[in-house]
Formats: structure tokens, sequence, C-alpha cells
């Protein structure tokens, strides 16, 4: 459900992205603004996020192989991380400099189209409100009772998170360039686009830098939920079973590496452990399902054993 869901967002995501950045390029051509053209940037690196992320989810499907014997789950997290260095470079230092250059020679916005930019922005407003609800609406399906920003720190499928931040983020621009073409059309003056641009940029640059630090974390290899380590450690103790040490890795989204090394009785036989880490094996596998690869180590307890 959490991919499936990810995925949805995705596509309304690209699918209102596409749309905006055509009337936005057209907007700037008629006006020459400069939020405008920010904008359309936005919404262009947006939509090759938004690709981006729906190839990464397409290569984390194929089947493990000698080379990568644990699959290729983390294309998800390495192609999140690409998205936030697009967002980055493409949005935010592009808004900046487009910025710092209209601060430089500002300009009014004149001409018989200088309504374009405002139905143009409402019009955006609002198809952006129908993206965000869908991410929203998809993410309460896995979020549970975290806060939103527990749910952006600790989730493990990134394209959600992602999505959130990129529709908040399209919103805010959109709000920010509004203020910036109102202005300028109140005023007469182009250094309220420029702001306005400024701001957009920013805001580009913060939200680029904090999905780069979720998801580098991501791709370092995280461990499984305080919930998910919980059972795995009830599921291996139901039979009287001690853990010496537990480890667990996320490989993926829905796949789990748990390693733990257990104690077995002093005069256990071969076949009596064999039998045992089977059991104890289907017990994790029944409660934690998205854990695909268990390693458990035999071994007598120890009190000096952590």
């Amino acid at each position: 459900m959490a991919a499936g869901g990810g995925t949805k967002a995705v596509v309304a995501a690209l699918a209102a992205n596409l749309s905006i950045a055509v009337m936005k390029f057209i907007a700037f051509i008629l006006t020459a603004s400069s939020s405008m053209l920010a904008e359309a940037i936005h919404s262009v690196a947006d939509s090759g996020n938004q690709i981006l992320l729906l190839v990464g989810g397409q290569r984390a499907r194929k089947q493990a192989s000698p080379q990568h014997p644990f699959g290729y789950g983390r294309q998800r997290y390495i192609y999140a991380f690409i998205v936030s260095i697009v967002l980055f470079s493409v949005g935010g230092l592009f808004a900046l400099y487009e910025a710092w250059e209209k601060f430089q020679h500002p300009h009014a916005i004149e001409g018989v189209w200088w309504w374009v930019p405002l139905a143009v922005l409402v019009g955006a407003i609002i198809a952006e409100i129908f993206s965000f609800r869908t991410a929203i609406i998809e993410s309460n399906h896995v979020r549970g009772s975290q806060s939103w920003v527990a749910f952006v720190r600790n989730a493990k499928q990134p394209e959600l998170p992602v999505i959130l931040l990129e529709d908040l983020g399209a919103l805010l621009g959109l709000v920010f360039a509004l203020f910036g073409v109102t202005m300028t059309l109140v005023t007469g003056d182009g250094v309220w686009d420029a702001a306005g641009t400024a701001m957009i940029g920013l805001l580009l640059v913060v939200i680029a830098a904090i999905l780069a630090v979720e998801t580098s974390s991501l791709l370092l290899g995280e461990s499984a939920t305080a919930g998910d380590i919980a059972r795995i450690e009830a599921a291996i103790q139901s039979d009287g079973t001690r853990i010496i040490h537990l480890r667990t890795m996320h490989l993926g989204p829905e796949e789990l590496l748990v390693g733990a090394k257990i104690s077995v009785a002093p005069g256990a036989s071969g076949a009596d452990i064999a039998h045992s880490i089977d059991e104890t094996e289907a017990r994790i596998r029944a409660e934690v399902p998205s854990a695909r690869v268990i390693y458990l180590e035999p071994d007598i307890h120890r009190e000096a054993d952590v």
C-alpha cells in the first residue's frame, strides 16, 4: 500500500506540475516577470523530480543478482537523493540568480497582459492544492499517529515525504510569486518581483537541504522502526530464546535485514538448533513481513555478552 500510494501521489504531482509549467512559461513570455520565470523553472524541476522518483521505483523492482545479492531496493533512495540535488541546483540556485539579476535591473510589469500572471498563479495554487491533498491522503495511510515532522524524518518510503515537501514548497512558492507580482503591479517597482523570486529561491534551497539530509540517512542504512524492532524481539523471545544482540537495517523501503545472535541450550544437537532457528525465522516473518533477509547465529549465552 505504501509503494502504491507513493506512486499515486507522484503521478498526481507530475500531472499538476506539467500543466502548471506551461502556463507559467506563457505568463513569463507575455510579461517578463522574474517571479513567473522562477516559478516556471521550479515546476520543470519538480516535474523532472517526479519522473526520477517513478524511474527509481521501477528500477528498485529488479530481481536480486549475483552482483547485487540483496536486491535493488535502495535505488529508490538514490533517486530521491538526486531529486534533492536537482531541486537545489535547478530550482533554488536558478531562482536566486534570477533574483540577483532582477535586483540589478528591475522593471515593472507592463502591457495589456498584466493580468495573466495573477490568473496563472491563482489557477496554479488551486491545482497544487489538489496535488498536495492527494499526497496528504496517501501519507495518512502509513503515517499512523506520527506528527508530520516525525513522518518526514522517519519514513522509509522516500516518495511520500519528497512529494509532501515538494508540494508544500510549490504552494509557498506560488504565494511568494503572487506577493511579488501583486506588489509590482501596485507600486510599479520591479524590486518587489525580484524579492518574490529571492523568497522562492531560498525556500527551494531549504527544502532541498532537508531532503538531502533525510535521504542520505536512508542511503547510509537505517535500522528498523522502534515498533518493528519490538515485534522482532518479541517474536524471538516468545519461546524463551534469549537475544544476545540484534541488528537491523533497511535494504529498501519494504525490505529489512535482520541479524541476531541468539542463545541455545548448551547440550542442544545440531538438528535441534537448526529446527529452533527455522521456527524463529518463521515467527519473525509473521510479525514483520518486511523482514526478507534473516541471519540468526546460535551461541551460548554468557552474562558478559553484549
